[in-house]
């Protein structure tokens, strides 16, 4: 009497828990294998000395400026009481370009490193997963970035401690710089496990990353030329400030500062907000546009007071284009300060991603064993 044979199939947490297992295996790995390194600390300490010597000229600059301001004038301008949004937006911005420098070098010779020192093989020839090893190297060279942010925290936090900024600020800075920071790794990651050389995928992520950064602005710029058009707007009469009074003894105009009439005529303009996903895109736009800050409608005579701020009031200004911009256009006052109504930041981090993913997708198909193809000279153990 034969007897049925019955395989049992993992159930499907099992299965999650060990694909998730492999991953941390080698996560595990990487970062012992860097954290042997001298370099990396070296690096850690370089990064820290120098965003400390920043804040402290950002400081010194403000405080020379206010001293200057005492001796030789009487009016101080809104904002100027407290240092802690001067240096928070340095060092914000200081801390995202090293990040985005720092970035490639951790992940784009994370897979081709490994082919180059014939260690790869090893691990495809383990019961490690394509998808295992690519996640794994990804998550460690993210880690490895994020101690470079975490470094920097205590100088972003002095921001609050100075005054003008509020620690929501500073957490979503820092979420805002992480993500960026993992996708600049994903992209690295994604091209080491294309390229066969790691000078090469190196080159060509750092390339990635400009592309990024001054790729969109001249994209952006290139598309504004083709996005011309008309808009239908009436005459704008600005309320002057009277001239018999001191200007700082006057109160500030009200949003807005204009007054519409006559007859709506069509008038040239340019609508940016057609090719505002190419500036969207760029990581100082992403990072600007999602940290909050106050609506300055009646304050500092509603413009920004800093450039990171600045980039996220002229993204917006983008995004809206001629018909949330143009003075009178449709016959409508248009404030000079743009509200955080409409974010921006989600559309240019969705961009990211997508590119992102693709890289990842395409590096995780070049894993898959057996390779049918290799590229001439490609070591393999």
């Amino acid at each position: 009497m034969s007897q049925a044979t019955v395989t049992s199939q993992p159930p499907a947490y099992g299965r999650a828990a060990g694909y998730f297992a492999g991953i941390r295996d080698v996560v595990v790995l990487e970062l012992k294998q860097r954290l042997r390194s001298r370099g990396w600390y070296i690096m850690l300490a370089i990064w820290f000395i120098l965003t400390g010597l920043v804040t402290w000229l950002t400081w010194a600059s403000w405080n020379a400026q206010r001293e200057a301001q005492r001796t030789y004038s009487d009016y101080m301008p809104p904002g100027s009481e407290d240092p802690g949004s001067m240096i928070f937006e340095v060092v914000l911005a200081f801390v995202l370009l090293f990040a985005l420098l720092v970035a490639p070098a951790l992940s784009a010779n994370a897979v081709n490193g490994d082919r180059a020192g014939g260690t790869l093989a090893i691990l495809q020839v383990t019961l490690l997963r394509p998808g295992q090893i690519l996640w794994g190297k990804f998550l460690a060279a993210w880690f490895a970035a994020l101690a470079f942010l975490v470094a920097s925290t205590p100088f972003l936090v002095t921001g609050v401690a100075l005054g003008g900024m509020t620690p929501g600020h500073v957490v979503v800075a820092l979420l805002m710089l992480a993500v960026e920071v993992g996708v600049v790794c994903a992209v690295g990651v994604g091209i080491s496990a294309l390229a066969g050389r790691p000078l090469f995928s190196i080159v060509v992520t750092y390339l990635a990353v400009a592309g990024l950064v001054f790729g969109s602005l001249i994209s952006f710029g290139l598309g504004t030329g083709l996005s011309q058009g008309t808009i239908m707007a009436n005459q704008a009469q600005q309320r002057g400030y009277s001239p018999y009074e001191p200007l700082q003894e006057q109160p500030m105009p009200a949003e807005p500062e204009y007054t519409c009439s006559g007859p709506l005529v069509e008038r040239p303009a340019v609508h940016t907000e057609r090719v505002a996903w190419m500036l969207a895109m760029n990581p100082y736009v992403v990072v600007a546009d999602a940290v909050p800050y106050p609506v300055r409608a009646t304050s500092n005579f509603g413009t920004p007071q800093g450039a990171i701020e600045s980039i996220s009031q002229a993204a917006r200004y983008a995004m809206a284009g001629p018909e949330g911009t143009y003075p009178c256009a449709n016959g409508e006052a248009k404030p000079r300060y743009l509200a955080q109504e409409t974010p921006l930041w989600p559309l240019g981090l969705g961009l990211q991603l997508l590119l992102a993913a693709l890289l990842m997708w395409l590096g995780w198909r070049a894993l898959q064993t057996p390779a049918h193809r290799l590229a001439r000279g490609t070591r393999i153990a």
